[in-house]
């Protein structure tokens, strides 16, 4: 079978293998500093969460990682070799994935022509059969629950559009994928099947950075979680950190509702 899905790597990452490390990247837009001094490194088989409220860089961040931006300074080590990242493409060829919050998708067509899309095996004469099989042994590794992968993706439920988002950005075996707001808008049994589908990545030896704002998604499958905050670290924290601490890192105050809160059930338990 003829198969793209090797193109832009030659071997599979070890478990724990330094896979991007970021040190000093900044980004300018003018006057204005999106990012400054970022420091990051993900590793392979883990899950680290990109945090922040609103205007943080989170974005920002991915975009410069998915080749949409170049920072302004700093280095980008990708497998211990320092990178430019011109442009997406070459991004994406060096092994570097990313899932928008708009997943891009296609919803007229089915499932195996938006996994291939803008990739297919022999353009001038589509080999549908090969895509296929090759649709379906992604979904399977993924244990993805695609009805069928001739269904249109206009027919399926915003969890199984994920799915399919995610199976499109494994087609390359990428090192790291980045996904953006994986489970915003997603209803509780939908963020449960994304979640799990995070997992079974990481799992495959895949290094993947999420962005969320959601604090027990992040919780349930990050390994670690690492805070922005006005363009800049403000912390590594990890799955077992308490509420008060991420919140205060995340808005820059030590009391707010939840510390109070905590601080008071503190008190009555004392008493």
């Amino acid at each position: 079978m003829n198969d793209n899905s090797s193109t832009n790597s030659s071997t599979r990452s070890e478990p724990g293998e330094l896979v991007l490390s970021l040190r000093g990247v900044s980004k300018h837009f003018g006057a204005v500093s999106a990012l400054t001094d970022i420091e990051l490194d993900v590793h392979a088989g883990e899950v680290v969460a990109l945090v922040g409220d609103n205007g943080a860089g989170k974005s920002t961040l991915v975009k410069v990682l998915a080749g949409v931006h170049q920072p302004s300074t700093g280095t980008i080590t990708f497998r211990d070799q320092t990178v430019t990242l011109s442009d997406p493409g070459a991004a994406l060829d060096l092994g570097i994935a990313t899932v928008f919050q708009d997943l891009a998708l296609c919803e007229n067509l089915d499932v195996v022509a938006n996994i291939y899309l803008g990739r297919e095996l022999n353009p001038l004469r589509l080999d549908e059969v090969a895509m296929e099989v090759r649709a379906w042994t992604l979904l399977n590794e993924l244990s993805a629950r695609i009805p069928s992968v001739r269904d249109v993706v206009a027919s399926l439920s915003g969890g199984q559009r994920q799915t399919v988002a995610i199976a499109r950005s494994l087609l390359l075996d990428p090192k790291l994928i980045m996904l953006d707001e994986p489970t915003a808008a997603l209803g509780v049994a939908q963020t449960a099947e994304v979640l799990n589908l995070i997992e079974r990545v990481r799992d495959r030896g895949h290094a993947v950075i999420m962005i969320s704002h959601n604090m027990e998604d992040v919780r349930a499958v990050a390994d670690r979680i690492v805070v922005l905050r006005l363009g800049r670290n403000n912390g590594v924290f990890y799955p077992d950190s308490s509420n008060e601490e991420l919140i205060a890192a995340i808005t820059g105050a030590t009391e707010n509702a939840v510390s109070r809160r905590a601080d008071r059930r503190q008190a009555e338990q004392g008493a």
